[in-house]
């Protein structure tokens, strides 16, 4: 067992955390990642409150978080209150200023993580006094502002928490698939790692076959950045911030047109809508990780943590015993 401040603060015997992807970190995925040894987190994400009291009746009596975006949540504070009342875990924001909510989480006893995607922005997490900031570099799916690598973003993270304030965690996001990425994130400075890609791509996380499929099939470089799809969908994202998805037909036709885009929304959006409805992938979008390539089927969330917690222990292991 890979054992880190991680694990022994959260009571984990894997040092993972579910990220709280929209939708698809829902309460049972949630619930099974956590019995499997991590930490599941459901996705609030755009959702409403009737959505996220059924994630938790789903997640039953297992110990999950909840993840939010910070932009959204301010336009639904009330969501925060709900989501207290169910006594998660831990609360992660991420893509938004977490300060309006700091104080009522420091009054629940509920640690707060940040998702933070450059140095200023993890400043400001420590300064508020998150228990963790999580570092996302560019190589996760979904949204983020994609300047920053895991590889570079992570030690820099780790060392301004050891100087500024050492009893915070430091988790990193983007590019962990395997025990290998997972040992990478330790080396570089983490407590443990926040998981997307992998734990999408198992049987509890209800993701479409068609998805699945259409990631199945792709390679690491089949995805790209882009705002077209918050577009289509309506969803008014701060500057800078961009969605990592695959490319398909959509992307292919609006990238780079999307004053154009903008300026035929109406009739875009229909389509659009239609293609999600029948399930569509070469137009709907999928949110997903450049680790997608390295994915090549769909196992179950314990299989997962089970087989990075034995390779993340082997790769440390070999490492310690070339050096002796």
């Amino acid at each position: 067992m890979v054992t880190t401040r991680l694990t022994a603060r959260f009571g984990l015997s894997v040092p993972v955390m579910l990220a709280p992807m929209d939708t698809f970190a829902d309460g049972t995925l949630a619930a099974a990642v956590t019995a499997a040894g991590g930490l599941g987190v459901i996705g609030a994400g755009y959702r409403d409150a009737d959505w996220l009291d059924a994630q938790f009746a789903a997640a039953a009596d297992t110990r999950v978080g909840v993840g939010f975006i910070g932009w959204r949540l301010a336009e639904q504070p009330e969501l925060l209150e709900l989501a207290l009342a169910h006594s998660p875990a831990a609360v992660i924001i991420s893509f938004g200023d977490p300060t309006p909510f700091a104080d009522a989480l420091r009054a629940a006893g509920v640690p707060l993580l940040v998702q933070i995607n450059d140095l200023d922005e993890a400043r400001r997490a420590i300064d508020l006094g998150a228990q963790a900031v999580i570092a996302q570099g560019g190589e996760a799916g979904g949204h983020g502002k994609g300047v920053r690598a895991t590889f570079t973003l992570v030690p820099e993270v780790a060392d301004l928490v050891a100087d500024a304030a050492p009893d915070t965690l430091v988790l990193a996001a983007g590019g962990v698939v395997d025990g290998r990425g997972l040992a990478a994130a330790l080396a570089l400075g983490a407590d443990g790692a926040l998981v997307g890609t992998r734990l999408w791509a198992t049987r509890e996380a209800p993701v479409p076959a068609g998805a699945r499929q259409h990631a199945l099939t792709s390679r690491c470089d089949d995805t790209v950045r882009t705002g077209v799809f918050d577009i289509v969908r309506g969803f008014d994202w701060p500057a800078g911030y961009t969605g990592r998805t695959l490319r398909n037909a959509f992307v292919r036709r609006w990238l780079g047109h999307e004053d154009a885009l903008r300026s035929d929304l109406a009739a875009v959006r229909q389509d659009y809508q239609s293609a999600v409805a029948a399930a569509d992938f070469d137009v709907a979008a999928v949110h997903i990780g450049e680790t997608v390539g390295m994915i090549d089927g769909i196992p179950t969330a314990a299989e997962v943590l089970d087989a990075m917690n034995g390779d993340a222990t082997a790769v440390l292991r070999r490492l310690a015993d070339s050096a002796d």
